[in-house]
């Protein structure tokens, strides 16, 4: 079995080789910037690893790998426009960097290169592929829309943030997974098991990213500390603030959510100090463990040796114990 870096090698070679050096240049130059900027490439790295269990020649997966993890880009591209974020990775947004009409467009043709590479794969699973694809491309957009309907909602229960972070993060995890199986000629069965172990990782990696908002260090989780609470997003910890806090620290944390002019280091301050008091974070470490042990407990039902399951099973680790 490879390693994980060895697979993320493979990932960014081929990254390299795809053709980015056109014309109109500031269609191009903002793909090239966002595919540059790196990462650990977590998708197409799951998509090559769950083709490795079941089939040591893994070049058919690359394609597949490769298109996933241009689609993800796409996806930061509109997603920091529609957040107003400033930095991705420690690096200018591609709406900063340029401006917004070049990352809606940039973003577009990401999303087509991404089809464009997927239909290169080989012809037997082809069709297979490309309907989870467009399934899952879909519900990626589901997810962001109950993202942004939220942001507008008094009230949003924990199952439906659940749902949207289901379909926003984890579908996608679960598809470079079941993606790969597929490539690799696995059963539907095994195939369906490593969908639900993405799903089960996806939400758990979410709610850690939830966390590292609030209590993450700055400079190894790559964005601004506190961004959620400054805009009212509607995450795990703030939806279960709002349902444990008594009526007094309630109000306090209303008229934080009410204010428009505000010192942000200060509306962070008073907020992260009420999920203190309620004892939130401890929540949403639960809340990451549960969806940790559900997540093991299908892997280990996966009919390959526990030997062929061990680097799957290191990232999965590295996802959800992450501190970036």
């Amino acid at each position: 079995m490879r390693t994980q870096k060895e697979l993320l090698d493979l990932i960014n070679i081929a990254l390299e080789q795809v053709d980015l050096d056109k014309k109109p240049t500031k269609l191009y130059d903002p793909i090239r910037y966002v595919l540059s900027i790196g990462g650990k490439r977590i998708r197409p790295v799951l998509c090559l690893m769950a083709c490795e269990l079941f089939d040591d020649h893994i070049e058919n997966a690359i394609k597949p790998a490769l298109a996933l993890e241009i689609f993800h880009n796409f996806t930061l591209l509109h997603d920091d426009i529609m957040d107003n974020a400033e930095k991705r990775r420690n690096m200018e947004c591609v709406h900063i960097k340029w401006d917004e009409n070049v990352a809606i467009l940039s973003g577009d043709a990401m999303q087509l290169l991404s089809y464009q590479i997927l239909n290169q794969i080989p012809e037997n699973h082809l069709k297979e592929c490309l309907e989870l694809f467009t399934k899952t491309a879909i519900e990626v957009c589901e997810g962001q829309q109950f993202d942004m309907d939220f942001e507008t909602q008094d009230e949003v229960l924990i199952e439906e943030y659940m749902q949207m972070i289901h379909l926003k993060t984890a579908v996608l995890l679960a598809t470079s997974l079941k993606m790969g199986a597929i490539i690799g000629g696995a059963s539907k069965k095994e195939a369906d098991l490593l969908y639900s172990f993405g799903i089960e990782t996806g939400l758990a990696f979410q709610l850690k990213d939830d966390l590292l908002d609030v209590y993450g260090d700055a400079l190894t989780f790559g964005k601004k500390i506190g961004g959620d609470i400054v805009c009212n997003k509607k995450t795990f910890l703030l939806i279960h603030a709002l349902n444990k806090a008594d009526q007094e620290t309630l109000e306090k944390l209303h008229a934080w959510l009410k204010q428009d002019d505000f010192v942000p280091e200060e509306k962070i301050k008073a907020v992260t100090e009420i999920y203190n008091q309620l004892g939130i974070k401890d929540l949403c470490l639960k809340e990451i463990e549960k969806h940790q042990e559900l997540a093991f407990e299908t892997l280990r039902n996966i009919d390959v040796s526990d030997t062929q399951k061990k680097s799957l099973a290191e990232l999965a680790n590295e996802l959800m114990d992450r501190k970036k």
